[in-house]
């Protein structure tokens, strides 16, 4: 459930044109009523722009160093303690944003892919963008001011797709706000509708954990302490706080970290026993199952040059970039692995380790990890590369999962090292998302 609140003070917005009548929408109503003409709506193009705006970030590169260099005097801005800052409500972060596929057909051509719909992966961008500029709302000052803070993902918790597709020629609305914060760190809770048939229909649900730091990017910063104001959104600090302590704990039950539990060391035990060859008697002599794929031969790479085009406000490569790619070698993977088109389900816990340089050379690897009946599980790791000392760093983990037409290939570790990467696909395994669970996000008028 997400919140309705009608207070989106200081927040640039633009009008819209009229919807026009477009032969792709005309049949099932793709221009939401809140478009037309007359209605002042924040739009996503708005949003980097606003985001520039806040931080005073350079309009373009050659203006980069200059504007690093103004940033730095905002140090004094900066409190010293949590207690200095004053508590914001949910209502104060609350954002809607448009992406007006239906009501502005220019900007179709961006997001559609080759099969007529649209790219998950420009989505993936547009909530790495809203979710920054919500915790800029929780962190804005009364004065005004350029604001002192770099706030970045840390963290996508998870997404979870409500619909299979999302249609090219109806409007979508971004909605969220900012639903708990720790000491320099804050969970946002985002939503994306899709307008259709006169009515705006739940796409997806997604959680980011954000961090904020100081305007060098150098060190944490204090945030901005949050207050509920009613039951439900109590209820909501309490399911925040919940996330918080959930992430922890797996993050101490990494496979990096202890042993896999005693179900997995069994489950290990029986793929290694099926792969045995029963004509030998011998741990070495190893052969596949029907119907299977070895791990290893599900690998799938790319490489990206890391251009000042695709820079952030802070001057590093965009999060929302990285998690496109990311995404894109990850499906293009499952499709060549599943033999059909596949449909992502769900995104679980993407870790953003480090920042990406500009002029990085950024390694993409994928690998199907785990399957199960027709879903494949996909992880991307991504790093990058010194081409001096040929020394690599690792810089985010992904974890998706797809949904394949048909049933697919079981894939089976061979090593050790594989077994813990086929543990590790499993325990983000997400076969169902909230596809066939659609959990309503009717808004609440609560701020009546």
């Amino acid at each position: 459930m997400t919140l309705r609140f009608r207070m989106l003070h200081r927040i640039p917005s633009v009008f819209i044109g009229a919807c026009r009548s477009l032969s792709g929408n005309s049949q099932h109503g793709g221009c939401s009523p809140e478009m037309i003409e007359g209605h002042s709506k924040m739009v996503m193009n708005d949003v980097r722009n606003g985001l520039q705006d806040i931080v005073g970030a350079s309009k373009t590169w050659s203006e980069n160093i200059q504007a690093i260099k103004d940033r730095t005097s905002l140090s004094s801005l900066l409190v010293s303690k949590q207690e200095d800052l004053p508590v914001k409500r949910m209502k104060d972060s609350y954002l809607e944003v448009f992406l007006p596929l239906g009501s502005q057909p220019s900007l179709r051509e961006k997001y559609l892919n080759v099969h007529n719909f649209v790219r998950f992966g420009r989505i993936l961008e547009d909530l790495d963008s809203f979710g920054v500029l919500i915790s800029y709302n929780h962190m804005k000052s009364e004065n005004g001011s350029r604001s002192p803070f770099s706030i970045v993902t840390a963290l996508v918790d998870e997404i979870d797709l409500c619909q299979k597709h999302i249609l090219p020629d109806c409007d979508l609305k971004f909605t969220g706000n900012v639903s708990w914060v720790g000491k320099t760190s804050m969970e946002v809770q985002m939503h994306l509708s899709q307008y259709y048939d006169g009515v705006f229909t739940p796409v997806l649900n997604a959680t980011f954990v954000m961090v904020t730091r100081d305007p060098e990017n150098k060190g944490p910063a204090f945030v901005n302490p949050l207050k509920a104001e009613t039951p439900e959104e109590e209820d909501i600090l309490r399911k925040g706080k919940l996330n918080k302590l959930k992430r922890i704990n797996i993050s101490q039950q990494s496979l990096f970290k202890m042993a896999p539990n005693e179900e997995e060391r069994k489950l290990i035990h029986e793929l290694f026993l099926n792969t045995l060859d029963p004509r030998t008697v011998s741990f070495r002599s190893r052969v596949l199952s029907e119907n299977s794929v070895w791990i290893a031969e599900t690998k799938l790479k790319g490489l990206e040059i890391c251009h000042p085009q695709e820079r952030n406000i802070h001057n590093k490569i965009f999060g929302g970039f990285l998690m496109r790619k990311a995404f894109e070698l990850g499906w293009a993977n499952a499709c060549i692995y599943g033999n059909s088109r596949p449909h992502v389900v769900a995104v679980d816990d993407i870790i953003f380790q480090k920042p990406v340089e500009i002029g990085s050379l950024l390694y993409l690897s994928s690998q199907v990890c785990y399957t199960q009946q027709n879903h494949i599980q996909v992880r991307v790791h991504s790093e990058v590369v010194n081409p001096y000392t040929k020394e690599h760093s690792t810089t985010n983990v992904f974890h998706f999962t797809f949904c394949s037409d048909k049933e697919v290939a079981r894939v089976t570790p061979k090593t050790y090292g594989e077994s813990m990467l086929y543990l590790d696909g499993k325990r983000h395994f997400k076969p169902y998302g909230k596809q066939n669970q659609v959990a309503s996000h009717e808004e609440s008028d609560i701020s009546k």
